[in-house]
């Protein structure tokens, strides 16, 4: 099967004119003037096959059996389903983007930076609403010009998530999955971190380290994504048919701007993803102490630090790598492209790991602090950690790493062109192109959706379609359908013709048909 994959990421945000506004009012604000003027649809998210508390060690902390019902423009609840069928909401006091599903490392690179644009058209829209104060938001104080950010720290202590999602089978052992995942996760941020000035959760002491998020880890496994996080998660919660399928929440990864970063932290995953179903064995490679290994290799730039393993061994990150690297078969071309940028990656970061500053966030952003430091700054000096913010501003016109792709120091793998049509457009060939183009056809007809389903009313009443299975919905099957429905009803009809019959309900009272489905 095709490895479906995606991203999450919660975006840092403040309001530099006004501090004393909340995030959570912010971010709301963000989400809803997105949803008002790209969109015109701001459907309620369907909670109903959603169970975050359920535990791939068998176990299922469900803290209560009812379904929520929450107006789509509540505040700290916003949530729209953008045209590529990505979600857009408020997590938290976060904007988070939620990526659609993709097939491929390469295409889920790119929808993982669409969120950076469609973030950027919020930043723009309340710059708008701030001046001519349009009626959609008079409910609401107006919002003052916003800064977005991609990063996972705020300085004072707290972090906030950049999550990957894999889907595998049901029938892959969670324990032999665990032991060897935990290796990779602790070593892989050596290519994949975004760099962080500080070490310690409140950056206490002043220093730079690989990691935003190694010093947060405090188990090898857990369920929890906020408080006492692990090394692996152990969220049970397919969205899919979760008779088959599994999905890998990954949340140990850093939101990286580098497209490099991004194509090999999904791609080399995908591939040991591959090979652990596939029953390749990396039990040689257990270390003594995950979670105290995460942290030193975070905090070591020179990468020289030699991680202990179970049987007594002594490697540095980077041969621990070369070892996953070594035992990973590519399947397709973007295998063999993730392969090859591993090797070569690999090879510079070993040879002199600033030679990969052209297109490793961590080294990118050490390179710039480096020269003020060399120049005779303090690792102390405020400046330093102003740069490693402003790096991560999504702001073309402010952020550094955009001044750096400008200038040609920082590589690219796709142009902005191909990044803004993904963000208009969902992938051809996955469900999600049912959800974008759903939503954004029939919006004012969407009552609510999900990752598996969409609901809608029509004139008999209200129809709810089941997108259990990732490939299918995709437009090789429905893109005529799609295209030729110019109505809701014309819609049901014709999907009910193509095999896609949808649970009904009866219609008044929408919300509690949701909740208490009566089928016809």
């Amino acid at each position: 099967m095709s490895r479906f994959m995606g991203t999450e990421t919660e975006y840092g945000i403040a309001t530099p004119s006004h501090p004393e506004v909340s995030s959570i009012i912010t971010s709301t604000h963000a989400v809803v003037s997105y949803a008002a003027l790209r969109t015109g649809a701001r459907s309620r998210w369907d909670y109903e096959d959603e169970k975050p508390l359920a535990d791939s060690r068998g176990f299922d902390l469900r803290r209560h059996h009812t379904v929520p019902i929450i107006e789509p423009d509540t505040v700290g609840i916003a949530n729209v389903i953008t045209p590529n069928g990505a979600r857009y909401y408020v997590d938290h006091a976060h904007p988070e983007y939620s990526s659609p599903e993709c097939s491929n490392a390469w295409d889920a690179m790119i929808y993982d930076a669409a969120g950076d644009y469609i973030l950027r058209q919020s930043i723009a829209d309340i710059g708008d609403l701030w001046e001519d104060q349009i009626s959609v938001l008079r409910s609401h104080d107006p919002c003052p010009p916003l800064k977005i950010y991609k990063n996972n720290v705020d300085g004072k202590g707290a972090s906030y998530g950049s999550h990957e999602n894999y889907q595998y089978s049901r029938h892959t052992d969670f324990g032999t999955l665990t032991q060897a995942l935990l290796p990779f996760f602790v070593t892989r941020q050596v290519i994949i971190g975004a760099g962080r000035m500080g070490v310690g959760e409140a950056g206490e002491v002043d220093a730079f380290q690989i990691s935003q998020r190694a010093d947060y880890f405090f188990q090898e496994v857990s369920l929890e994504t906020t408080l006492n996080r692990g090394i692996v998660n152990t969220r049970d919660e397919p969205h899919a048919n979760a008779v088959h399928f599994c999905r890998l929440h990954t949340i140990i990864g850093d939101a990286n701007l580098s497209q490099y970063s991004t194509f090999l932290k999904l791609g080399m995953t995908k591939l040991v993803l591959d090979a652990i179903e596939a029953g390749v064995d990396f039990s040689d490679l257990r270390l003594k102490d995950s979670v105290a290994e995460l942290k030193a290799v975070s905090h070591d730039t020179t990468l020289t630090h030699q991680l202990s393993l179970v049987d007594g061994r002594m490697l540095t990150a980077l041969e621990i790598l070369a070892e996953y690297r070594q035992r990973v078969r590519a399947k397709d071309q973007v295998d063999e492209r993730v392969l090859t940028l591993w090797g070569e990656i690999l090879d510079d970061l070993g040879r002199d790991p600033l030679s990969t500053a052209d297109r490793l966030d961590w080294t990118a952003k050490y390179a710039l602090l480096k020269r003020y430091v060399d120049k005779g700054a303090s690792w102390s000096d405020a400046k330093l950690k102003l740069i490693d913010l402003q790096y991560s501003d999504i702001d073309p016109t402010k952020s550094l790493y955009h001044a750096l792709v400008r200038s040609g120091r920082m590589k690219t793998l796709v142009s902005e062109e191909t990044i803004a049509h993904a963000a208009a457009n969902p992938p051809e060939d996955s469900r999600a192109y049912f959800r974008g183009r759903v939503c954004e056809k029939f919006g004012d007809d969407i009552i609510a959706a999900s990752w598996q389903t969409v609901v809608l009313k029509y004139s008999s009443g209200t129809a709810k379609f089941h997108l259990d299975t990732v490939d299918e919905f995709d437009r090789a099957e429905l893109g005529e359908i799609l295209e030729g429905s110019t109505t809701a009803d014309e819609l049901v009809a014709n999907l009910e013709k193509a095999g896609h019959a949808p649970m009904y309900y009866h219609t008044h009272h929408e919300r509690e048909h949701i909740n208490h489905p009566h089928p016809h």
